[in-house]
């Protein structure tokens, strides 16, 4: 920890810019914060961040997350940390062609009524099933449900960053 909170600031934002999907301003934001003493420490400094965000700037922040398997994914255009997920979540791998109209179809549906992309921890859920359970909340509670989820994002993401970064410390000696 101590490497990464002697960071300077755009090197700090540069590491933990897509904690949050494109959020380089909660970065910015928990820089600040430093000293931290774990990654435990880190995502409660993101957590707090959002949690005080108003309503729209919680909506916004959910709208920064592709939609699953969508259309960035089957270009190939998803950031290093969502290819990732993707990918261990199984949502790389070609779908079938009713396997895409499915998840097309929910993911429209769940964007049209609630008006931010379906967001799920996919290295912690069964994606399909979840989906359509959810659609049955409402925005108040589907709101909470999303931001939940950005949360253990951000803590695997976290987690993953300064795994790797001690790997490269400890390779340079």
């Amino acid at each position: 920890m101590e490497y990464i909170n002697r960071l300077p600031f755009d090197d700090f934002i540069e590491l933990f810019g897509n904690v949050i999907e494109r959020g380089k301003i909660v970065a910015g934001a928990i820089w600040a914060r430093r000293p931290f003493y774990d990654a435990g420490n880190i995502w409660e400094a993101v957590c707090e961040f959002l949690d005080a965000l108003p309503l729209q700037g919680k909506v916004a922040t959910l709208r920064l997350y592709p939609d699953l398997a969508g259309k960035l994914a089957q270009s190939n255009r998803l950031g290093d940390e969502s290819h990732q997920e993707h990918r261990t979540a199984g949502l790389l791998a070609p779908p079938t062609a009713d396997e895409t109209r499915l998840l097309t179809a929910m993911n429209t549906k769940y964007r049209e009524k609630f008006l931010f992309p379906f967001i799920i921890s996919a290295r912690q859920n069964a994606i399909l099933s979840e989906m359509k359970a959810r659609m049955q909340n409402t925005r108040e509670i589907e709101l909470e449900n999303s931001l939940e989820e950005v949360k253990k994002i951000a803590w695997h993401r976290i987690v993953d960053l300064i795994r790797n970064q001690s790997e490269v410390l400890t390779s340079k000696y």
